[in-house]
């Protein structure tokens, strides 16, 4: 049976899943992050088929989403998507150290996977931590800057302000190449790596995590498995029961401890 416990890590609120025979014990951690205008909740499909094979996972609400929401409209909060990004990158570190110290996982097993902003969180992050032994990247995109600029001319075409000097909008994007995996691929260091776009997504367009995992390829030439572009051509920007599928197959053969059948 798997339980599910609502908990608190300092002021971020989790769902915390976990085999209740193996609850106690040290297992691989998978840290799943949401989607922009989505809450923890939403994705505990993903999180129950993970935890039955063994995994304990941690679902938390991104900064201003779910429990912490603040009541903006979809313009206020769009307004703050970098600042919610780099936010759950720190976050998720300390919900891993949270973790630590309760003995309850086991520290080089621990994966990152999330959905649309929760798969560019997933780069970030794996751009920022070494400690991540795997991540998947569900319709995320990998070029913070590129990203980011292309936002803003969007925002601009619609005539919405965003507020901010020239000078602000540079020190913004001086302050993302930090975490923009397509700019520092090394980073990633022969990890393994899955991603998971829709062909027809408008949202989040696949070019970016398509041209990273290309420029991948020769990095994981001698381990191939390591490294998947699942490329829907007819799903737009919601990820398909084999997208869902094939991210708990990923954990299980990444992530999981020797012996260990998940």
């Amino acid at each position: 049976m798997v339980i599910i416990e609502n908990e608190r890590i300092q002021d971020i609120p989790v769902l915390h899943l976990a085999k209740r025979e193996i609850w106690d014990t040290e297992l691989p951690l998978i840290i799943f992050i949401h989607g922009f205008n989505s809450a923890k909740e939403h994705n505990l499909h993903y999180a129950y088929l993970m935890a039955e094979k063994g995994f304990r996972v941690v679902l938390p609400d991104a900064p201003y989403h779910g429990e912490r929401s603040k009541g903006h409209d979809q313009q206020k909060l769009m307004g703050n998507f970098w600042k919610i990004v780099l936010g759950s990158i720190k976050e998720v570190d300390l919900i891993k150290n949270n973790f630590t110290d309760r003995n309850v996982i086991m520290p080089d097993k621990i994966g990152l996977a999330g959905t649309s902003m929760g798969g560019i969180v997933t780069l970030g992050a794996l751009a920022a931590y070494d400690w991540i032994g795997t991540g998947v990247s569900l319709m995320g995109n990998p070029a913070y800057v590129s990203y980011a600029k292309l936002q803003i001319q969007t925002l601009k075409k619609h005539g919405i302000d965003i507020n901010l000097s020239d000078q602000e909008i540079e020190k913004t994007m001086s302050r993302l190449a930090k975490y923009d995996l397509s700019l520092q691929q090394e980073k990633l260091a022969g990890r393994p790596l899955m991603f998971w776009h829709g062909a027809k997504d408008r949202v989040v367009p696949y070019r970016n995590a398509w041209e990273l995992y290309e420029a991948l390829l020769p990095d994981y030439k001698h381990s191939n498995e390591k490294l998947l572009f699942m490329l829907d051509e007819r799903a737009e920007h919601k990820v398909s029961r084999e997208g869902v599928l094939k991210t708990v197959e990923w954990f299980g053969t990444h992530l999981a401890p020797a012996g260990q059948n998940a």
